[in-house]
This record gives C-alpha cells, sequence and structure tokens, in this order.
C-alpha cells in the first residue's frame, strides 16, 4: 500500500507527538508499506522570524512570503526540520532520507496567485517527477520531503504543506493520504466532530464561515487529491498517531474521512 502522511503543527512541536508519529510512519514502513512524510513546519519559521524582527502576514492560511522570508523558510524547513524528522524516524528503527521539493527536481514549482494579492515567493506544484521517491522506496526507505520548490526561474517558492502532500498522493496514486493535525478533525456547525465528510459539502461549510482559517487548504487539498486518484483521504489527530499502523486494515476511526462523494 501506498500511504502519504502530512506531518505538521504539534507532532514538529512536541518531541513526544514527535516520536509517536515518528514511530507510526515506521511500523508502517516495517509492516511493507510505502510511505511518503510531508511536512510543514510553520511554528519554526515563525520563531525564527520573530528573531529576524520580520512579523508573519498569512493570506487564508498562506504565508506571504519576501525573498527574506523564502531565505529563512528554506534554512528552517529544508534544513533543521526536516532533518529532525529524519532523526526520529531512524530512531523509531527505520532508514529515512530527507529530500526538498527542489531535489532532482522531484516537485517544480509556480507562482500562486492569489485574488487577495501578491503573495510573494509562494508557490504551488506545477509538475511531479516521482522517480526519487521511487527509487527510496526501492531502497527501503522513508522519503522526508520539506515543501520548498523550485520555479521555472531557478528561485525557491514556499508551498502550502497540504497542498504539497495532496499532490505527492495524487502524483504518486496514493492509497490513502493522512494529514496528522493538531485538531481532532474537522468540526461541524454544532462543534462536534464529522466522522466523515463529502467533499460537496465544503463549499457550504466555508460559506458558513464552520470551516475557516488553516483548515481552509487543508480541504482544499483533500478535494485536490481525491480528483487526482488518492484513494482515501483522512485528517486524524496527531495525537492519535499511533492508530495510524491500522488504517490500511480499515481499522481506524479517529479524525474525520473525507470522501469523493
Amino acid at each position: 500500500m501506498k500511504l502519504v502522511v502530512k506531518i505538521g503543527g504539534a507532532a514538529i512541536e512536541d518531541q513526544g507527538t514527535l516520536a509517536k508519529c515518528a514511530k507510526a510512519v515506521a511500523d508502517l514502513s516495517g509492516q511493507g508499506h510505502q510511505v511518503l512524510v510531508v511536512h510543514g513546519g510553520g511554528a519554526a519559521l515563525t520563531r525564527l522570524l520573530v528573531q529576524l524582527g520580520k512579523p508573519a502576514a498569512f493570506v487564508d492560511g498562506l504565508r506571504v512570503t519576501d525573498a527574506e522570508t523564502r531565505d529563512a523558510a528554506l534554512m528552517v524547513l529544508a534544513g533543521i526540520v526536516n532533518k529532525k524528522l529524519v532523526a526520529a524516524i531512524l530512531a523509531a528503527g527505520q532508514p529515512a532520507v530527507g529530500l526538498c521539493g527542489g531535489d532532482g527536481a522531484a516537485f517544480k514549482a509556480r507562482k500562486k496567485a492569489h485574488p487577495k494579492g501578491d503573495l510573494g515567493f509562494v508557490g504551488e506544484i506545477a509538475s511531479a517527477d516521482t522517480r526519487w521517491i521511487q527509487a527510496l522506496w526501492a531502497a527501503g526507505a522513508v522519503p522526508v520531503m520539506s515543501t520548498m520548490a523550485l520555479g521555472p526561474d531557478h528561485q525557491y517558492y514556499n508551498v502550502n504543506a497540504d497542498s504539497m502532500a495532496a499532490t505527492a498522493a495524487a502524483a504518486c496514486q496514493a492509497d490513502a493520504l493522512v494529514f496528522l493535525t493538531d485538531v481532532p478533525g474537522v468540526k461541524g456547525a454544532d462543534g462536534a466532530v464529522m466522522a466523515s465528510l463529502s467533499v460537496s459539502r465544503i463549499a457550504e461549510l466555508v460559506r458558513s464561515g464552520v470551516v475557516k482559517g488553516g483548515m481552509l487548504p487543508k480541504l482544499q487539498a483533500c478535494q485536490d487529491a481525491l480528483a487526482g486518484g488518492a484513494r482515501r483521504v483522512r485528517i486524524l489527530p496527531s495525537v492519535k498517531a499511533e492508530v495510524l499502523p491500522r488504517l490500511p486494515a480499515g481499522a481506524v476511526q479517529d479524525g474525520t474521512e473525507v470522501l469523493a462523494s
């Protein structure tokens, strides 16, 4: 089974949660499944930007990224955060290799246009070449991908991690895409976590304001992954990461399953 697991938030910031997520990934790989990890690292980037005296600005959950912010993102995401995840998976007993989207031109970016204005060096994926991922899988390793990708101008662009995970899942024809998140799942108007959510209901939830902020790009990514050929998409709380190895058997009930129809 091919799985793309997107890791971010507390799964990176909290050592215990990170270890739990890394073990889940290692266990899946150890069972013979092909696992690709795509990660964010926004909190670590924000801390560095504060040290640099640069305030963070977001539009619909996307970070506005000037050249200095982009360089900081490259240092943090493709550097310390990526290697931290690699080390955690290795500590859990499974080989892992860290990459960014620019390595081997695995993911090529283009500048992302946004109706609310110029976001700077914020990209979206224009194309994907999975041969490097496939090569690492063939070698028994877990590829760990950070979300910096090169554009046609040979500049690095910061790509939303949820969006890159969706593109990766579609490109690899993944059997499942899992978002390990800080929240228990997608909540409805009553505040309760929805066990399942059809993509046809997402627009209504956005219009009514039930879904907003960082959940907007995540649900868009869910739609994109399903439209691109991913077979299953689940939003799963990272504190429950230990249930992830049961996903191939269909025994996971936590979080929200996003359905194509």
